[in-house]
């Protein structure tokens, strides 16, 4: 086979790269769920709370992500992504080793952060690329396939966990006799964390980086300073963006009212909670996010218009962070809710509960891409109208069912719909957003579109569903009810996309076809 052939759209490199991209992203999820399957060890070593652990699984890891993964999606944007996926998977597998060192709440929330920023590298890169490697007419099957990887790694991270858990507390009862004097829950993370560095290697030398714009014929030079172009990125992540411009008054007026806004809803909101890091690292991440959004109007007005002016991509922005707010609430405090309320021990769930969501999810986000490329050749909205069967409909009766069969049996299987119902969004949404740009900046809207996910769905998900939980087992309630009846609450905030996937469906066709004419009007070059 020539070289020329392997590298065309749907040859040979395209699929070599899809497939170790899902690793990457199997690893990716294995670094982020262990967490959720050692959470009551954890609790009972460092002494916190359901909201800690919230805060650990979701705002540590959620807030870095979001805010560095911007600035990462314009490097995306610019170099080598296959280097740039290389280097984020091996510092982040070194952040998951070193979080088996962790000796307080501090020291693995530092760790964490540091799991995060490493992350933010991998999907924006992985979303960029791979649409440059296969055609649009298959881009959801194509992303969703790699999002596959996603509920993968869920599920092997359960399993993993729970079985280097319970293999390791029964070998070393007193841990002062185990190597190094570590305890189960820092052997998990180490043992998850090391096989990453090395499956950076593989990525490094068998992933081959592939023309920008290839599959749609808009072949887009490499920026010629990229570092620089990544440097400005972060700079407008703060006010010093908004300096020279000839409304710089009234810039930064604007932002000191945003930043005013931020500061006293967190002050509020620690008052009321008393979670302070929650709220200091929550209020920091929002307040950079709006300046770069700010500043971003004033550095690309094309990116900016395209992004923040389509009615079709808002409403999109709007309902797609709700279902995995829902999900990633689910995930950090499942094993938790089966421990106490069905009696299971770490090593069941890490069988059970890893093996149906690693089937039920790649069954619905293989599904979901299938189904959403099928129904897009006949309806505008037939992605959209995937994402609100399973991820509205189906995920709140697999949800409900989980968490009120009083038979454990019946429960899983429940599980299992739940997972497969909230996973069918993942390919749909993430075509929704990178077709509604041009191809220079898919990267830097999939690092904003994983940022909605990531500032609402994971940095508020986990935590309110603990704190909520917490609220309870205060008021006498016994842990496994207190998590029954959080569980449960936070399904409200699924009548958001109930109403906003619909009004995205009435602008996506023209805001689709005008894509080309609206950037040309702003003076792009295409």
């Amino acid at each position: 086979m020539s070289e020329e052939k392997k590298s065309e759209v749907g040859g040979y490199h395209a699929k070599v790269a899809l497939s170790l991209l899902v690793l990457v992203y199997i690893f990716n999820f294995i670094d982020r769920q262990i967490l959720s399957i050692l959470a009551e060890d954890i609790k009972a070593d460092l002494g916190i709370s359901n909201s800690d652990i919230g805060f650990l699984f979701g705002t540590a890891f959620g807030v870095f992500y979001s805010v560095v993964g911007i600035p990462m999606g314009k490097l995306a944007d610019s170099w080598n992504r296959k280097n740039l996926i290389s280097i984020g998977l091996a510092f982040w597998s070194f952040m998951t080793f070193l979080s088996g060192t962790a000796k307080s709440f501090l020291s693995l929330s530092i760790y964490r952060f540091g799991v995060g920023i490493g992350e933010s590298s991998a999907t924006p890169s992985a979303y960029s690329l791979l649409s440059d490697y296969f055609s649009p007419k298959v881009r959801a099957t194509v992303l969703s396939i790699y999002s596959s990887g996603l509920y993968i790694g869920a599920g092997i991270g359960l399993f993993l966990g729970g079985a280097i858990l319970d293999t390791w507390n029964s070998a070393y009862p007193d841990y002062t006799q185990a190597p190094f004097q570590l305890k189960g829950w820092q052997a998990a993370f180490m043992g998850v964390g090391l096989p990453g560095i090395i499956l950076s290697i593989f990525t490094f030398l068998f992933i081959k980086e592939p023309i920008r714009g290839l599959s749609e014929g808009l072949v887009t030079e490499p920026s010629k300073e990229p570092f620089k172009d990544t440097f400005r990125e972060f700079i407008g992540l703060t006010p010093l963006s908004l300096l020279g411009n000839k409304d710089t008054l009234k810039s930064l007026g604007i932002n000191v009212l945003i930043g005013s806004a931020i500061f006293v809803l967190c002050f509020f909101l620690y008052q009321l909670t008393g979670d302070f890091l929650q709220w200091i690292a929550w209020g920091i991440g929002t307040y950079l996010v709006c300046t770069w959004i700010q500043s971003l109007g004033k550095r690309d007005i094309v990116a900016f218009t395209l992004m923040f002016r389509s009615k079709a991509i808002l409403y999109s922005f709007i309902s797609f962070p709700c279902i995995p707010f829902v999900g990633y609430a689910y995930s950090a405090f499942t094993p938790s809710f089966y421990i106490n309320y069905h009696g299971m021990s770490a090593l069941e769930i890490g069988t059970l509960i890893g093996l149906i969501t690693a089937i039920g999810s790649f069954i619905g986000v293989i599904g979901g891409g299938y189904f959403g490329d099928k129904l897009r050749d006949k309806y505008v909205g037939g992605r959209l109208y995937v994402i609100f069967v399973g991820g509205v409909l189906i995920t709140t009766l697999g949800c409900l069912g989980m968490i009120y069969s009083e038979s454990r049996n019946m429960s899983l299987l429940f599980n299992f719909i739940y997972h497969i119902g909230s996973s069918v969004y993942v390919g749909c949404a993430a075509t929704t957003v990178t077709n509604l740009v041009l191809p220079r900046m898919r990267a830097m809207a999939g690092a904003f579109f994983i940022l909605t996910l990531s500032m609402i769905g994971l940095a508020l998900g986990p935590y309110t569903l603990g704190r909520i939980s917490d609220l309870f087992e205060y008021q006498g309630y016994a842990p496994g009810d207190a998590m029954q009846t959080s569980m449960a609450l936070i399904l409200l905030i699924l009548l958001i996309p109930s109403i906003s996937l619909f009004l995205a469906v009435k602008h996506l066709k023209q805001d689709e076809e005008s894509v080309s004419e609206r950037a040309r009007a702003l003076g792009e070059e295409i």
